[in-house]
């Protein structure tokens, strides 16, 4: 009966362990996405505010127009880079996020 107890507890102690490995590495790529994203905002809000000032300046109509198109391409263009690169470290996260139960599973067979 003892024995039992203390596979119990050796078996706890692993759970425990790796669900706070998983909670870590959860916890570290979410915050890798809240950096990326505050860093983006920031660009596009300086971008934005550099066209609107250039969009000022502007002597005619087709200048102005041409600024703003060229802004438009560039904001798309960064926005699906964005995209992209945030899909990709969602895709880390839930790799390092399983990694730690993957070898739970893989010790106990």
């Amino acid at each position: 009966m003892i024995k039992s107890f203390e596979d119990i507890q050796k078996l706890s102690q692993s759970n425990t362990d790796t669900a706070m490995r998983m909670m870590g590495e959860w916890s570290k790529g979410w915050q890798t996405i809240a950096t990326e994203m505050t860093d983006y905002s920031k660009r596009s809000f300086e971008e934005g505010t550099a066209t609107f000032e250039k969009l000022l300046s502007a002597k005619t109509m087709e200048q102005a127009f041409e600024i703003q198109s060229s802004f438009a391409k560039k904001a798309y263009d960064d926005y699906m880079q964005q995209m992209s690169k945030i899909g990709g470290f969602y895709s880390d996260l839930a790799k390092d996020a399983y990694k730690p139960i993957e070898k739970a599973m893989s010790a106990r067979r």
